[in-house]
């Protein structure tokens, strides 16, 4: 069975191919089109995401994000969200792998067993990196403006938030 997932992925490109080639495409030049299109889209959205990335590293390394932890962990804890995840809920629309690590120190911290270490993995999942997202895709298609999309999204990053703990209360 191993050596079935550890030949999947060559597997597929294989079959890909060939059925191309059934169909008389010229595989390598749709390969390289297509990668070509990919690298003028990285093109495209390579500014906003390193504008990304460096705000979420500043907000870090400043302690912004401890501030708003203790400004926010009030109005969380009405919420019934544990209000040591505020970190994590204000990181995650930004970076994944901010999220990340924000998410694995409160697992080491708190334990992944705990009410705050299983609340921080449901949010993980349950959630997306909105404005990278919203980068990656919106600056793909060439949409400049986003009017609603960002305000909705945090609306349903938040609904995701609320669920997780709601979730993690109901089925632990």
């Amino acid at each position: 069975m191993n050596l079935f997932f550890a030949m999947l992925v060559p597997l597929i490109i294989t079959g890909v191919a060939l059925y191309g080639m059934s169909r008389r495409v010229d595989v390598y030049n749709a390969l390289i089109t297509g990668a070509t299109g990919g690298l003028e889209i990285l093109y495209r959205i390579f500014p906003a995401l390193v504008g990304l990335l460096t705000a979420v590293y500043m907000l870090r390394a400043s302690g912004a994000l401890d501030l708003a932890a203790v400004a926010l962990g009030p109005v969380l804890d009405r919420l019934g969200l544990p209000s040591e995840t505020v970190g994590l809920m204000l990181v995650r629309p930004i970076s994944g792998s901010a999220a990340l690590g924000a998410g694995a120190e409160l697992i080491s911290t708190y334990g992944p067993d705990s009410y705050i270490g299983r609340t921080a993995a449901v949010m993980l999942g349950s959630t997306e990196t909105t404005f990278y997202t919203i980068a990656v895709y919106f600056g793909a298609a060439g949409i400049r403006r986003t009017r609603y999309a960002v305000p909705a999204a945090l609306c349903a990053d938040l609904a995701g938030f609320m669920a997780a703990a709601f979730a993690v209360r109901l089925f632990f």
